[in-house]
């Protein structure tokens, strides 16, 4: 009986270490030297949480300027060079995807990046996969492109729950029915607490016409004090922009329009009932 070997296939020199470098942001094989503080890290997201860390003081908080970045050094010979994506000394691939314009390294080219000029970033999920909206001003997936609501510079802004930048994070961005952008982890965490409404403009991100049925059932079995019979109330609802005078409620005030619920009151009591509840002070 022959023995069996296990046939060892070489590994090319530029893909030496894939893989293997990098930091809890990118598998890269190189490190950056920050032209605004000189210093080294593994990427621009390791500088920025390392200069604006609580235990840096105020005035020397700074994000670094990415496209600026001109000097790198190879994780695997420690050769200090030009961006580039194959090291002059040892010939190793310090990234398998390489961006000149954005002097950006990933080994993990799984993620489908590609480089929007109008953007100015690179981004990931495959150039094929979207489009940019020119209002807008930001990347959003070919299957919004005749359906989304446009809001300019919708992503140049923080996200509203979390405050973080939203135009260039790393976590995934959702884009509401409102147009507005969130970051998914926050539109999740804000339905694990029954949160429904865009934290910008108030209007619903779902259906919720089960919601309002149950609120016709509970407004029905509370009926108001007879004194509250005839007070109305003005409100503007936030899902259709409609204003209506409407039956006051303690619960809830439901819109003539829309049938929603997801509404404001804009005036205050009516004036007979605010003499009768003087009355009661007295």
């Amino acid at each position: 009986m022959e023995e069996s070997h296990n046939n060892v296939v070489p590994v090319a020199p530029s893909e030496t270490g894939s893989g293997q470098y990098g930091c809890s942001h990118y598998r890269r094989r190189c490190k950056i030297i920050a032209p605004c503080c000189n210093q080294i890290f593994d990427c621009r997201h390791c500088h920025n949480e390392s200069q604006n860390s609580v235990q840096v003081d105020l005035a020397n908080m700074h994000d670094i300027p990415r496209h600026d970045v001109k000097r790198v050094i190879c994780s695997l010979c420690s050769t200090e060079q030009d961006v580039q994506q194959v090291c002059i000394q040892c010939g190793v691939c310090m990234g398998r995807y390489f961006c000149s314009k954005c002097k950006f390294f990933d080994d993990d080219v799984s993620k489908k990046q590609y480089h929007c000029d109008e953007c100015g970033i690179c981004r990931t999920g495959g150039e094929e996969n979207f489009f940019h909206c020119k209002k807008c001003d930001c990347c959003y997936s070919s299957s919004m492109k005749d359906s989304h609501r446009c809001i300019e510079k919708a992503m140049h802004q923080n996200c509203p729950v979390c405050f973080e930048f939203l135009f260039d994070t790393t976590k995934d961005i959702t884009v509401l029915p409102c147009g507005h952008t969130i970051h998914l982890g926050c539109v999740r965490e804000m339905q694990k607490h029954c949160q429904y409404s865009c934290p910008v403009c108030s209007k619903s991100f779902c259906d919720m016409s089960r919601v309002w049925e149950k609120m016709d059932e509970e407004l029905a079995l509370t009926p108001m004090p007879e004194m509250f019979q005839n007070k109305t109330v003005w409100i503007l609802c936030n899902d259709c922009g409609e204003t209506s005078e409407v039956k006051f409620h303690i619960i809830a005030h439901k819109c003539l329009k829309c049938k929603s619920y997801n509404t404001r009151r804009t005036q205050a009591a009516s004036a007979p009932c605010l003499s009768r509840m003087e009355e009661m002070v007295r």
